[in-house]
Formats: C-alpha cells, sequence, structure tokens
C-alpha cells in the first residue's frame, strides 16, 4: 500500500531564463491551484545574472534561493532542500515534482503527477514537447514525423518529473550533474525497481532554442534534428 498524497513540493531551477521565468511560474501556481493541496514552489535562481531575481521577487508565493553552482543537479538537490517539508510529513505523501524555468507546465500537470501516485506509482516519468511554432519548417517537420502519439512515453526529463519523497530520499537524491541528472535519478530508481509511471498526457512545453545552457541538453538534441538547417 502507499500513501495518500497529501502535500506537494515544486521544484524549479533557473539559469538567466528572465524571458520565460515569469510565463513558467505562472504556470506553476495555475497547476497547483487546480491540485487543490498544500504545496511549496521553490525556485533556485543558480548563477544567474539577468532580471530573474527581480521577476521573482513579484512571485511571493514561490520561496526563492540564490546559489552560485552552475550546476542544474545541484540546483534540484538545493531545491528540495529549501522545501522545508515539515518534520511530521509523512515521506511517502510528499509528492515531489520538477520542471524549468524555460518551461510553461499544463494546468493538468500535477493532477497527472497525483493520479499516478493515487495508481500506486513512486515516481512519474511526464513528456515535454517543444514549441514548435518556433522551431525552422526543416526541424519542424522531422520532429512531427519522428513523434507520433506515443513516442514521448517514458523518455525522461526534468522539466517534467515527479516522484515520492520517499523514494527521492531512499536513493539519494539528485546528484550533482551539470546535465542528464533527471535520466540519472530515474536510471537509480529502476535499479530499485521502484513503481514508475510513464504518459504523454498533459506535456511540458519547453523552449525550442537550439543552444542550450549545458552541452548534451534539450536544445542539442533539437539542433540535431536537421543539422544543415541551422
Amino acid at each position: 500500500m502507499t500513501a495518500t498524497i497529501e502535500r506537494i513540493v515544486v521544484v524549479v531551477p533557473a539559469r538567466d531564463e528572465a524571458g520565460t521565468l515569469s510565463r513558467c511560474l505562472e504556470s506553476v501556481q495555475d497547476a497547483v491551484d487546480r491540485a487543490g493541496l498544500p504545496a511549496t514552489v521553490v525556485l533556485v535562481l543558480d548563477s544567474c545574472t539577468d532580471s530573474s531575481a527581480e521577476i521573482a521577487a513579484t512571485f511571493p508565493e514561490v520561496r526563492v534561493t540564490t546559489t552560485d553552482f552552475a550546476n542544474v543537479g545541484r540546483s534540484r538537490a538545493w531545491g528540495v532542500t529549501h522545501a522545508r517539508v515539515p518534520a511530521e510529513a509523512d515521506p511517502d505523501a510528499v509528492w515531489l515534482a520538477t520542471t524549468d524555468a524555460d518551461s510553461v507546465v499544463p494546468v493538468g500537470w500535477l493532477t497527472e503527477h497525483l493520479r499516478a501516485a493515487e495508481e500506486g506509482a513512486h515516481a512519474f516519468v511526464g513528456a515535454v514537447v517543444p514549441v514548435l511554432h518556433e522551431l525552422d519548417p526543416e526541424r519542424r517537420r522531422v520532429w512531427m514525423r519522428t513523434h507520433p502519439p506515443g513516442a514521448t512515453v517514458g523518455h525522461v526529463h526534468g522539466a517534467n518529473l515527479g516522484l515520492r519523497l520517499s523514494a527521492y530520499t531512499a536513493i539519494g537524491g539528485f546528484t550533482f550533474l551539470e546535465t542528464g541528472e533527471d535520466v540519472d535519478i530515474v536510471g537509480r530508481l529502476r535499479e530499485r525497481q521502484v513503481r514508475i509511471a510513464a504518459s504523454d498526457a498533459h506535456p511540458v512545453v519547453t523552449s525550442s532554442r537550439l543552444t542550450g545552457r549545458v552541452h548534451d541538453g534539450y536544445a542539442q538534441y533539437l539542433a540535431g534534428l536537421a543539422p544543415t538547417a541551422s
């Protein structure tokens, strides 16, 4: 038996994402409101040199912490630590969800995570899609051809990932990787045969930029869809 989720923690790392941060936080708050549970949203401003801090200050309901890690894995872990989950809370009843500051979550984002938890999942891997109209025509054609319905199910993205706090703690949390920290944590969950749900319902929409903050990230993947188009 698994506990019913009673509390939500959302962690959002950001590194110079002033252009998208406001819309991201607005969408997260909408998803929190729809979920209808006590929630803590933690924004980790990591090595930001833009106006992200000023934008964050306009969201008083968001817990903001500033670091200089320049490391997304460490930022996600830092965000979990600074969620300050009450000591009396059952870790099995706390749902930890992560997204990214260059992304917009749908209003049903967290309810989809909670649906999986209600069905006994200890972790959830959700879908991510780029802003298609911002891709050049060739990459858009490649994307549409290679991503029929169901193609994104099971692909791991930190922008749409969730797990019970008990599972997170049991495997030692996020490792301090500059990229791939999301794939790494799901890999360790699978090694322990943790029950993981996957769905492409309510995908998170993320940036279509072709030059990212880290090597081998989602931007590089998009760029590789049609290398000669750049």
